[in-house]
């Protein structure tokens, strides 16, 4: 299911103005530069790939993304990258030899039934080339950040006409299991009336998440519970992973 704030275009010409560059895509672009092959996926505009060629990347750089709102902005900035619209269980990988696997932007907590998951990581696992890297990032469990999506934290986008546009969350309940629903409200610009999209995000402790890689034939490497990758603590605000054949 893909989200109607990545499904709509006027909404989705906001992301890149909602999410400036910031520490994790440093990370992230580290990574793809030094691997000759890689597969983003949930690359949404396509902003760390784009950052990849214009960094010099001359390698094969694919984007797979399920909104195809989304693939229009990444289309429109940089033809130069195999932008794919789909998701991991659009295609059959066996064959594929990427360096190296990303899901950025918490994408992997959209993946709410363990029957997605594994579907997931199996793909992702024939994905890689035997010697590849799957690195991913999810917010940390007992972090709580939810409990600041708040409707007083308001913040402030420019559309592609210079228009500003507010943005809000609020969360719809509490917790159930690991899941937490919320909604994302946009008003002003050229929308009439406030857009409102609901959403749900899975928050997997580490332990759950290596075994749902256990379980797909991939083991964990690496855990970071921050972008300058010190160690995950119970406050640490993520939990970013790099996985592996096993």
């Amino acid at each position: 299911m893909v989200d109607h704030s990545y499904a709509d275009l006027s909404l989705a010409a906001l992301y890149d103005s909602l999410n400036p560059w910031g520490p994790g895509d440093d990370f992230y672009l580290g990574l793809v530069m030094s691997a000759g092959s890689v597969l983003d996926v949930g690359c949404g505009t396509g902003r760390l790939l784009r950052g990849a060629r214009a960094a010099g990347h001359g390698g094969s750089l694919m984007g797979l993304e399920p909104a195809a709102a989304m693939l229009v902005q990444a289309r429109r900035a940089e033809p130069g990258v195999e932008w794919v619209l789909g998701d991991l269980r659009a295609r059959r990988w066996d064959g594929h030899d990427f360096e190296l696997v990303v899901m950025t932007g918490h994408a992997f907590q959209e993946l709410l039934g363990d029957d997605d998951l594994r579907a997931a990581l199996t793909a992702v696992r024939a994905a890689l080339s035997p010697t590849g890297r799957f690195v991913f990032e999810t917010r940390n469990p007992t972090a709580r950040a939810w409990e600041t999506w708040t409707p007083d934290r308001v913040h402030h986008a420019t559309d592609p006409d210079g228009r500003q546009v507010r943005v809000w969350h609020e969360v719809d309940g509490s917790p159930v299991g690991d899941r937490v629903t919320f909604t994302e409200t946009y008003e002003g610009g050229a929308f009439a009336h406030p857009q409102v999209c609901r959403s749900t995000l899975r928050f997997l402790a580490p332990d759950a998440l290596a075994g749902f890689l256990d379980a797909a034939g991939l083991e964990v490497v690496e855990q970071y519970g921050d972008w300058a990758c010190g160690p995950v603590t119970s406050g640490s605000p993520e939990i970013i992973t790099v996985a592996r054949h096993r």
